[in-house]
Order: C-alpha cells, then structure tokens, then sequence
C-alpha cells in the first residue's frame, strides 16, 4: 500500500512539473489567435495582374475583421481563373470572398458548398445580391459579364452584406 502511496506522489510530482513547464493559455483570447492572421496585400496586387477580371478586395473593414486564407489560382486557358479571401468577422464567424470567370453554375456550387439560391436578394449598395442557403454556408452571390463575385460562410446575411458592401473590384 505504501508503494503504491508513493507511486501516485511520485506521478502528481511529474504531472505538476510538466503542466508548469510546458507553455498553455487559458485566457479567452486563446480560441481568437489559434486561427492565423495573413497579409493578403501582395497576394491581391498579384491577382489583380493577372486575372482577366476585376479582383474585389475589402478596404475599411474594421479591424476585428481578419484575413486567415488567400490564394488565387491562373487558369492554363485564360478562363477559369479563381480568387479567394478567407476571413473571419468580429464574432469569429467564417466569411470569404471568392471570385471566378469560370462558368457560375458549377463555381458557385463548389464555393458555397452546395447552397441553393433562396428567394429574395439582398441590397448591397446600389447592387441586388442573390441570396444563397445551404447545410454549411450562406452566400450572396453577384454575377456581372466575365466575373462571379460570392461572399459565403458561416456568417449571418448581415455580416455577408457588410463585407459585400466593402468590396471594391480593380484591375492591376
């Protein structure tokens, strides 16, 4: 009995040590900054060279807005080039902008994750957005000549609209 006493004192020894010495954080802005925060400053001036199409990035976002995702990915044939932004809104909620000069049915699919167009639009600007609603996401959809714009995530319409209403579309 005492051995095994002495075992377990021996194991709360060894478990306090570890937890001491081995850096945590328990504090609620922990979950914030597990997500990494990216510049997506180069990326966006890059796609705005070389995409067929006018690249819409956010400008005066707050800052409890933050990027965590960006690419853009040339097409071998001139079409199909595609832009991202991933992003999280002042609640922590999922938001991205995606853009395409690929066909819309099948881009659109793909980035909403399924969602299927719901009735009603959404005014964003001088803009009507359609308004789209899946299992996962939500998603504003805005389709011109040569470029499908979608604003999608976990978010609420609100927050889609707002980062909507930032975009500014320019060619590099």
């Amino acid at each position: 009995m005492q051995d095994m006493v002495l075992s377990l004192a021996v194991i709360g020894v060894l478990v306090g040590a570890i937890y001491f010495f081995i850096p945590h954080d328990d504090s609620a802005g922990a979950e914030k900054s597990a997500v990494k925060t990216v510049d997506y400053r180069v990326e966006i001036t890059t796609a705005r060279r070389a995409a067929p199409y006018p690249v819409a990035g956010p400008e005066g976002l707050p800052s409890a807005w933050r990027a965590t995702s960006v690419s853009y990915k040339a097409s071998d044939d001139g079409k199909g080039g595609a832009w991202h932004l991933g992003m999280l809104d002042p609640e922590q909620e999922y938001a991205a902008i995606e853009q395409s000069d690929a066909s819309p049915k099948q881009f659109i699919k793909d980035v909403t994750l399924g969602a299927a167009k719901v009735e009603g639009e959404q005014a964003v600007g001088n803009k009507k957005w359609d308004r789209y609603q899946g299992d996962t996401y939500k998603a504003l959809v805005h389709e011109e000549p040569g470029v499908t714009t979608v604003v999608t995530g976990t978010a609420p319409y609100g927050r889609l609209a707002e980062l909507a209403a930032a975009l500014v579309a320019k060619k590099g």
